[in-house]
């Protein structure tokens, strides 16, 4: 039954006809019933179901796959089977160790099942036939699929294969910032034990490594509960070097390849919650369902707090204290605490480790059970007992939308006028998301909704200028102008926000469409004056610019003039020396008159 006794799917002209994966024309039709016959695709491989199997997964090409086999011809003669051993045959699927038809017929098959194959000739063992099969012989093999281990090379260059023996209980993979707690045995090809973890595991973080590369590398590509088998190349082991005894490991040979054992028995995620490393949340245990707390939701905890050396400052919650409720995104706990509850499910418990910035900064706090000093790292291992989200804007009727803006808008004008801009702008964003334009208002709520809607526009294009955000100033207030093109607000801050980015001409329009709509305004009049003055400044920076341009070009035009006269003198000077130099050649060859006699005649 080897490949090499028939021949290659590829050779026979048929690659065209098998482009998608095996099985998936089957997947896609009907399931074929108990005694159904049916050919797949237009390959000539017919496939007869004599017993369904346990799941929906189907083997791929390069998994590992176990199978027991009859092989018959036409007439019922038997030429091979596993049965007569009782031993299956393991072998790689599509390594060409079996006849080409083999392989895509069990690529269709799912664990446990039993099929009847019939393979044309060239799929099986061709004109040249062989192991008892005459030349040009159709052939048939009742499969058994036993099992199959799914086989990655997590390396992609065959430095590191995964044989998945378990696999995992989710689908979520860890990262580099997870810690892990793994399980493994490594031995050498000859069956040495040179590293072998303890009977409960080893915790470790996946971005600091552990033992060798590969691990890491593995672990990353692994379900909780997944249990594998590696081989290891010496590139991604101990290379040409190897190891020598040190911590409890047996020494590793120069370039050995390393068997691994190896369980993810579970990791904990790690999170960047601010995206600077600075508030960073380890999830000891999931919460429930889908949703996390989220900004301005009351929020119920308990927790411990310490400081780094195990001084522990703070406990809501806990030994019968009353647990801590407060409205995310209000300034009511210290920023990193509030972060890291905004993104917790109900039943959540994580560690928390906060960076000064986020906690009590500079200055030295006092606690209910201890004193914080400044510039402190804080630890807080939090449980997310409960919370109450704000409704959404589709969850709400048009007038609890509208009483809602009302109700953001007024806190982000508190919070303007107390300096908070950030989070003013986040109070005025939200009002209008309560008012937007998408939103199925009546004709008579039309105008209150339209009025709520531009001052908050209005009111974040304040916020962004005081926070140097001169773009998003110009977004918000050209949203306006499209809803009220004499809106002098807009114009005026718009107008701001151009002179800031140094855009004169397009702040000179809006000036002038404001003095237009309100000729008597003050501050556009004083600010015209400001454009005026930049516009002054822009004009002597320009003439400036383009004086040193003409300078240099008449520098330039000068240098070489003079550069001209030199080489023309030179040139004079040249040919002076060079005449003088002919006549006294000339002089040198005449005849002398105390020589010669001068003929008269």
């Amino acid at each position: 039954m080897r490949m090499e006794k028939g021949t290659r799917l590829s050779d026979i002209g048929v690659e065209d006809e098998l482009d998608d994966e095996p099985g998936e024309v089957i997947e896609s039709a009907p399931p074929l019933k108990v005694g159904e016959e049916r050919e797949l695709s237009n390959s000539g491989i017919k496939k007869k179901l004599l017993k369904r199997g346990l799941s929906w997964e189907n083997p791929e090409f390069g998994d590992e796959v176990t199978i027991h086999y009859v092989g018959t011809l036409l007439d019922g003669t038997k030429f091979d089977s596993t049965r007569d051993t009782d031993e299956p045959l393991t072998f790689k699927l599509g390594s060409g160790e079996v006849v080409a038809g083999l392989n895509n017929g069990i690529a269709t098959m799912r664990k446990g099942e039993c099929a009847l194959f019939t393979f044309p000739s060239e799929l099986g063992f061709g004109v040249e036939g062989g192991n008892g099969v005459p030349p040009n012989s159709v052939v048939q093999f009742e499969v058994e699929l036993v099992s199959w281990i799914t086989v990655v090379d997590v390396s992609r260059d065959g430095g590191i294969i995964k044989k998945i023996l378990n696999k995992g209980l989710r689908d979520e993979l860890p990262c580099d910032e997870d810690e892990v707690l793994v399980i493994y045995q490594v031995t050498l090809g000859d069956g040495t034990v040179v590293a072998k973890t303890p009977e409960e595991g080893i915790e470790f973080y996946v971005k600091d490594g552990h033992l060798c590369p590969a691990l890491a590398k593995a672990i990353l590509t692994m379900k909780k509960g997944e249990k594998v088998k590696l081989i290891v190349q010496p590139q991604y082991a101990f290379g040409e070097q190897g190891r020598d005894v040190n911590d409890g490991f047996q020494t590793v040979p120069p370039n050995s390849v390393l068997d691994f054992d190896l369980e993810l028995v579970s990791f904990k995620s790690v999170i960047d919650v601010c995206g600077d490393s600075k508030v960073v949340k380890k999830i000891l245990k999931e919460g429930e369902g889908g949703f996390t707390a989220n900004e301005g939701a009351t929020v119920t905890i308990s927790y411990t707090a310490r400081l780094e050396n195990g001084t522990v400052f703070e406990k809501k919650g806990i030994d019968g204290d009353q647990p801590l409720e407060f409205i995310t995104d209000e300034e009511q706990v210290i920023v990193g605490l509030d972060r890291v509850a905004a993104t917790m499910r109900k039943g959540e418990r994580a560690i928390s480790t906060i960076d000064p910035e986020y906690g009590f900064g500079t200055v030295e706090v006092k606690r209910d059970l201890a004193t914080v000093p400044a510039c402190s790292k804080l630890i807080y291992e939090v449980e997310m007992l409960d919370f109450i989200k704000e409704k959404a804007p589709w969850e709400m009727n048009n007038q609890e939308k509208t009483e809602a803006a009302g109700r953001k808008k007024e806190e982000g004008n508190l919070l303007f006028k107390n300096g908070k801009y950030p989070r003013a702008g986040k109070k005025y964003d939200k009002a209008a998301d309560y008012v937007s334009e998408d939103g199925s208002f009546a004709d008579d709520e039309q105008p209150l909704v339209k009025s709520l809607r531009v001052s908050c526009w209005l009111n974040g294009a304040a916020c962004s200028l005081k926070l140097n955000d001169f773009q998003e100033a110009i977004k918000l207030c050209s949203k306006v102008l499209d809803n009220e093109f004499h809106n002098v607000k807009a114009l005026y801050r718009r107008a701001q926000a151009y002179m800031e980015i140094g855009d004169l001409v397009s702040a000179e329009l809006d000036i002038k469409k404001a003095n237009e709509v309100d000729p008597q305004n003050r501050e556009v009049k004083l600010l015209q004056k400001k454009l005026k003055q930049l516009q002054t400044e822009s004009n002597k920076r320009d003439a400036m610019l383009y004086g040193n341009m003409f300078t240099c070009v008449t520098k330039d035009s000068s240098v070489a003039t003079k550069k001209l006269k030199v080489e023309k003198a030179e040139d004079e000077k040249r040919q002076e020396v060079a005449a003088m130099e002919m006549e006294k050649v000339v002089d040198s060859s005449a005849p002398s008159d105390n020589g010669n006699v001068v003929d008269s005649c």
